[in-house]
């Protein structure tokens, strides 16, 4: 599904990534940890071409990504949305749909109906007609998720997803992505918490400006790769 190759992005004299590689198959469900600082947010970034890269490439299969864009969703940290904008729940899920029919299209009733599918399937179709900055945080979270399900994407990358959320809402958002997993979806999700969530992963991807370690959650998620990507400050309970 995704291929990453030797990705590399520098600031200056500081090196966010270096030479980043590894491949996801279709129907994994990927968690990247690693430390703040360790580049997962930019890795992000930069496989959808939102930060200059300085060597290496990301390509969906086979294809390099940004020439297949729309068959790719994003869903960024909480913290770089505007919730003061004055948009509607449903509005901002149908924007899902504008990598597929165009800014200059007007939606119709598949469109709308793919939006309502989507409300109810992360639990809020009654906030449908309610402004995005009157939810909560994990509801503002789920409408987000709500927009990628509209766009019917075969990758999803989410930044952070489960910061802030209830525990219901975390159980929720898991239930979403395990579904969007079985059937073939391919997801990469950064994840701050070491937690029970962590358990919910196919594969993690341990960051630290580079690779750490990469493969099944069972082979990975050890003492000794959290030892190597965060320098012995966290322990497994």
């Amino acid at each position: 599904m995704l291929d990453v190759q030797d990705l590399s992005v520098r600031y200056g004299s500081n090196i966010a990534l270096d030479q980043v590689t590894f491949s996801v198959t279709r129907g994994r469900l990927v968690g990247i940890i690693g430390p703040n600082g360790a580049g997962k947010s930019t890795l992000l970034k930069a496989i959808l071409g939102l930060v200059p890269i300085a060597g290496g490439e990301a390509r969906l299969q086979g294809t390099v990504l940004h020439e297949v864009r729309e068959r790719v969703a994003y869903v960024p940290q909480r913290a770089g949305i505007d919730w003061d904008f004055p948009a509607l729940v449903k509005e901002v899920v149908l924007m899902g749909c504008i990598p597929t029919m165009g800014w200059l299209s007007r939606p119709g009733r598949e469109h709308h109906e793919r939006v309502q599918e989507a409300l109810e399937r992360v639990g809020l179709s009654d906030f449908a007609r309610r402004r995005i900055g009157e939810l909560s945080g994990g509801q503002q979270q789920r409408v987000f998720i709500a927009r990628a399900l509209v766009q019917q994407a075969d990758l999803l990358l989410l930044d952070e997803p489960f910061a802030g959320v209830d525990q219901y809402t975390e159980q929720a958002m898991l239930g979403v992505f395990e579904q969007l997993r079985d059937l073939g979806k391919s997801l990469l999700v950064v994840n701050h918490d070491l937690g029970e969530v962590v358990r919910h992963y196919d594969d993690i991807l341990m960051l630290r400006g580079r690779v750490v370690a990469y493969g099944p959650r069972e082979q990975i998620f050890n003492q000794d790769n959290l030892n190597r990507a965060y320098l012995g400050q966290v322990a497994l309970v």
